[in-house]
């Protein structure tokens, strides 16, 4: 009966210490569980791009994690679904990439919404509080520029606005908001300049709109959990 207990003690000893040989390894070379949150044309998107991309938002718009409400993450998660779409339209199109410098110059407009961020420690620790760094920040910003502007090569061309609508948006919207009257119903041409350009980035946000329910309805996009409690658990480094 002792010999009985023994052997099945080290047995389990044995199987124990295999356990750890197996696990530890892994643990020690930062392999985690991750998730499939959607697919998009065979690409996945997993749970920590999620995570990621919401620890973005929130630093560059100055929110806080906890403010983001269930649509607002649903939101979010919509947008990587559109950049995956619009990255595969990227390949095929000609436009000046964004440098390096342009990014890191949105990324330092960003940071003044931290006044604790006005010295390079403070920075570095709301940095850390979004689990970021300043080199994968930058490489966002970046492309997310180039994502504008693709959409722009794309879309401002086909848009055109005549004098008669710029006209007609000063004496409806613009000259009411004015405290003083002016004189005559035409803009001047610096005005008018500024309405052209505000009405021509509505038109092509509108565009953009269109244009991305027909590159989802030609595209296999599937979303299998939303809310982080579904979806293929997969193995990644």
């Amino acid at each position: 009966m002792d010999r009985v207990r023994l052997r099945t003690k080290t047995a389990l000893i044995a199987l124990t210490l295999l356990m750890s040989a197996l696990i530890l390894p892994a643990a020690c070379a930062g392999e985690v569980i991750d998730r499939i949150i959607a697919k998009v044309n065979g690409h996945i998107i997993l749970q920590s791009d999620w995570d990621e991309a919401l620890c973005y938002e929130a630093l560059l718009n100055g929110r806080a994690l906890s403010q983001f409400t269930d649509d607002d993450r649903r939101a979010v998660l919509d947008r990587l679904i559109d950049q995956e779409l619009l990255g595969e339209q990227m390949k095929s199109a000609l436009f000046e990439q964004a440098s390096e410098s342009e990014a890191a110059a949105r990324v330092a407009d960003s940071r003044k919404h931290y006044p604790e961020a006005a010295t390079d420690q403070g920075w570095q620790a709301v940095l850390a509080r979004f689990a970021l760094s300043e080199k994968d920040l930058v490489a966002h910003v970046r492309q997310q520029i180039d994502l504008m502007r693709l959409v722009d090569a794309r879309l401002r061309p086909a848009v055109q606005i005549d004098s008669k609508t710029i006209e007609a948006y000063y004496r409806e919207k613009f000259v009411p908001q004015l405290k003083q009257p002016v004189a005559g119903e035409a803009p001047s041409a610096e005005v008018a300049a500024k309405i052209r350009e505000l009405l021509t980035q509505e038109k092509v946000n509108e565009l953009m709109i269109s244009w991305l329910q027909s590159l989802r309805s030609e595209s296999k996009v599937t979303v299998p959990g939303t809310t982080g409690s579904t979806g293929e658990g997969v193995q990644t480094r």
